[in-house]
C-alpha cells in the first residue's frame, strides 16, 4: 500500500536524471517504512570509523529480498546497487529499478561488461557503490555458507582506491526466506554489520585474491551457529504474511 501511495512520485522523479536523487530518497524512506511496518527490530551495527564525505563500495552477503531496504534504510547517501536484470522486469517496480540502479545479466558477458562500465560512472559521480559479492543468493546452505564471490567489487576497489566495507545481515534468510512461488514473512529480530572499512590505497591487483579471501572470512565471522539459529526458528511467530 505504502508504494502505490508513493508510486506516482517516483514516476515522476525518474523522469529526468537529476531528480534521481529525490527518487533515492523517496526509496530510502520506503525501505524504512516497510521495515517498520513489519514491526521487527532492527540492530545496526557499525564498526570503526566511517567519514560521511567518503565514498565507500559495501561487499554485503546475500541471502534475501529484504537485503536491498535493509541496505537502502541504514547505509547513508545516494547509493547504486548492481542488482539482478530480472529485478527490472518486476510488475511497477522495474522501470523504477532499472532507471536509478545497475542490472546485469550474469549470463551475459556483454552485460557483464556494460556492467562494470556504469560502476565506475557511479563511483565518477560521487556515489557509494552496493554489490553483492556473492552475485545472487546461494542456492542452498543460505546464511550458513557464503557462495563463491566474483571480482567486482574487489577489482573497483582496487582500480578506484576506494574503501570497501563488508557487511552482514545474518538474519534475513530467516526473515524472508527466498522461496520460489512463495511470499513468507517469519517473525524475527534483523541485524546488520558494518565491518571497519578496508582501506585499499596501497594494493594492487595482485592483491585482489587475498582481498576477496579478507573479505569473505570477515562476513562469515558474524553468521550464526546452527543451534543459535534453530532457537529462533522454534521460537519465531508467524507474521501477518507468512503462509502459516
Amino acid at each position: 500500500m505504502p508504494f502505490i501511495i508513493l508510486l506516482p512520485f517516483f514516476r515522476l522523479f525518474i523522469l529526468r536524471k537529476e531528480w534521481f536523487k529525490y527518487a533515492g530518497a523517496l526509496n530510502r524512506f520506503w525501505s524504512w517504512l516497510q521495515l517498520h511496518m513489519y514491526g521487527v527490530r532492527v540492530e545496526v551495527i557499525r564498526k570503526g570509523n566511517y567519514n560521511p564525505k567518503q565514498q565507500y563500495i559495501y561487499a554485503p552477503n546475500h541471502s534475501s529480498y529484504i537485503d536491498i531496504p535493509l541496505l537502502l534504510s541504514t547505509v547513508p547517501g545516494f547509493l547504486n546497487f548492481v542488482g539482478k536484470a530480472s529485478l527490472t522486469r518486476v510488475p511497477l517496480w522495474g522501470p523504477i529499478f532499472k532507471a536509478l540502479y545497475i542490472s546485469v545479466d550474469r549470463d551475459s558477458r556483454m552485460s557483464r561488461a556494460k556492467t562494470y562500465l556504469y560502476s565506475n560512472k557511479t563511483l565518477d559521480e560521487g556515489r557509494s557503490l552496493v554489490i553483492f559479492p556473492e552475485g545472487k543468493i546461494p542456492d542452498e546452505n543460505v546464511g550458513k555458507e557464503l557462495a563463491e564471490f566474483k571480482d567486482g567489487p574487489f577489482r573497483l576497489a582496487i582500480e578506484r582506491k576506494i574503501p570497501l566495507v563488508p557487511v552482514t545481515m545474518p538474519f534475513n534468510h530467516i526473515f524472508l526466506p527466498d522461496v520460489k512461488g512463495q511470499f513468507i514473512v517469519n517473525r524475527h529480530p534483523l541485524k546488520i554489520v558494518f565491518h571497519e572499512p578496508i582501506d585499499t590505497t596501497n594494493m594492487t591487483m595482485n592483491d585482489l585474491e587475498t582481498l576477496k579471501a579478507q573479505v569473505f572470512n570477515i562476513i562469515k565471522t558474524e553468521f550464526v551457529t546452527d543451534i543459535y539459529e534453530d532457537r529462533h526458528k522454534h521460537h519465531q511467530k508467524s507474521g501477518p504474511l507468512s503462509a502459516a
